[in-house]
C-alpha cells in the first residue's frame, strides 16, 4: 500500500488516540517529509489535532505558542523551540510554517496543538532544574493564595544554588559528581512534589482563574520539575542498576507528556523506534552492562490499550552512512525489492532474518520481536544525502 491516511486508518482500523511513527534513526529529511505529509492528511481527512516529537517539552512550548497564538518569529522558534539540534532541520521549519499557517484565523478550539514529548534531557546531561521549578512556582503565586505556597522563590534559589553543579558533564559517567541526593537536592524534591501537588488540588480554581491552558502549561511544569529532580537523584546513585533507572525515568517522561497531548485530541507521535516500542527495552553498552526499562510506548500502551497504535518506520539504504543496499534474504532486502520507493505494510506477515543493517544504527528495526508489537511499518527504500 501506498503511505496515505486513508490506508493507515485501514490498516490499524478506528481512530486511535495516539498514533506513534517511530524512525529507525535521527536527523533524515526524508523520513521528516513523510512523517510531515501523512500528519497533514491526518489533519484533513482525520481529525487529528496534534504532534509531539522526540524534543524538549518546556522548548516545545515556543513551538506551540506560535503555530496556537502567533508569538515570535519562525527563525526564532527554530531556534530556540527544540532540542537535539532538531530545530536546524528543514522538514521541521516546514512542519512548523505549515501548523502555523493552518491555524490562522481558526478558532482556538480548532487550532493544532505541538509538543515536546522528552524531557529537558541531552545527550551530555539533564538541564538544571531551576528554570521549571521557578515557572513552577511563579505559576501558582500568580494564581493562589501565596499562605498555600510551601515555600518562597528565594528559598528554591537558595536550594538550587549555581547551574553548573547541576548541568555538570561529568556525572554522565561519575555519580559521586551529582548533587542530585545532596540535602539541598533532597529538600528540593520535596518542595517540588509540594507545588506539584497544588496543581491538581486547586485545579477548579485554577482553570477558572488561568483557563485551562494555563492549567495544561502549569501541569507540564509540575510533571517536568519532579520528573527532572527524579533523574537528578539517580545520577547520583552509584548502585547497579543506575543506568535502568535512568532510562526509565526518562521514558516515563515521556510517556506522561504523550498522554498529555491526548487530551488535546488525536495526535500523531514521532520519536524514535526505541521510544515506541511494546515490549520491555534493552541495550547492550559499556561492555556487559545491559540495562533494561519500560519504553514510552510500552507505558502508554498500558494505560490506551486500544487507544494507541505504533507504525515503525523502516529504511533500505542511507548511503552516506555507510548504510548499503540489505542482503535480499533479510526483511529489509525483500522490502527493497518492491518497485515503490515508499510503502505501508502489514507487519505480520513480515518473517525471516533481520538485516543488521550497521553499528550506526545499533539494531535494525525490523527484528522479529519487534514486529510482533507493530500494527504497522512504513518501509521507505532510500535516504538520500543532505
Amino acid at each position: 500500500m501506498n503511505i496515505s491516511a486513508t490506508n493507515v486508518m485501514k490498516l490499524i482500523g478506528a481512530k486511535p488516540r495516539l498514533l506513534g511513527l517511530g524512525e529507525p534513526t535521527h536527523g533524515e529529511d526524508v523520513l521528516l517529509e513523510v512523517r510531515n505529509d501523512l500528519f497533514r492528511e491526518l489533519v484533513e481527512q482525520e481529525g487529528f489535532r496534534a504532534i509531539a516529537i522526540e524534543s524538549d517539552c518546556l522548548a516545545g512550548t515556543v513551538v506551540d505558542d506560535y503555530v496556537t497564538l502567533g508569538e515570535g518569529t519562525l527563525d526564532d522558534v527554530m531556534a530556540r523551540g527544540f532540542s537535539h539540534g532538531l530545530g536546524v532541520s528543514r522538514a521541521n521549519r516546514e512542519l512548523v510554517r505549515w501548523m502555523r499557517d493552518h491555524n490562522d484565523g481558526r478558532p482556538a478550539g480548532e487550532r493544532l496543538r505541538f509538543a515536546g514529548a522528552d524531557g529537558p534531557l541531552e545527550i551530555t546531561g539533564p538541564d538544571s532544574p531551576r528554570d521549571v521549578v521557578i515557572a513552577l512556582h511563579g505559576y501558582l503565586a500568580r494564581w493562589l493564595d501565596p499562605r498555600l505556597l510551601p515555600c518562597t522563590t528565594e528559598t528554591l534559589g537558595d536550594l538550587l544554588g549555581d547551574d553548573g553543579r547541576w548541568t555538570n558533564p561529568d556525572t554522565m559517567m561519575d555519580p559521586a559528581q551529582s548533587i542530585g541526593q545532596s540535602a539541598e537536592a533532597r529538600e528540593l524534591r520535596v518542595l517540588a512534589d509540594d507545588l506539584a501537588a497544588l496543581v491538581e488540588a486547586e485545579a477548579p480554581h485554577l482553570i477558572a482563574a488561568s483557563s485551562r491552558e494555563g492549567w495544561d502549561r502549569g501541569r507540564l511544569y509540575a510533571r517536568t520539575a519532579t520528573g527532572l529532580l527524579r533523574y537528578h537523584f539517580w545520577m547520583a546513585d552509584p548502585g547497579p542498576l543506575r543506568v535502568d533507572r535512568l532510562l526509565g525515568v526518562r521514558d516515563s517522561m515521556m510517556a506522561a507528556n504523550l498522554l498529555a497531548a491526548a487530551e488535546w485530541g488525536p495526535a500523531l507521535v514521532y520519536t524514535h523506534n526505541a521510544h515506541l516500542q511494546r515490549h520491555r527495552s534493552s541495550l547492550t553498552m559499556w561492555g556487559d552492562l545491559r540495562p533494561e526499562w519500560w519504553s514510552a510506548g510500552a507505558l502508554v500502551d498500558a494505560r490506551l490499550g486500544d487507544g494507541f497504535r505504533h507504525l515503525a518506520m523502516a529504511v533500505g539504504t542511507i548511503r552516506h552512512h555507510g548504510v548499503d543496499t540489505p542482503p535480499p534474504d533479510t526483511i529489509e532486502g525483500r522490502l527493497y525489492a518492491e518497485p515503490a520507493d515508499r510503502l505501508l505494510v502489514e507487519p505480520h506477515g513480515l518473517t525471516g532474518r533481520a538485516a543488521r543493517v550497521s553499528a550506526w544504527f545499533g539494531y535494525s528495526a525490523l527484528d522479529p520481536a519487534f514486529i510482533s508489537g507493530l500494527d504497522g511499518v512504513v518501509f521507505v527504500k532510500d535516504c538520500p544525502a543532505p
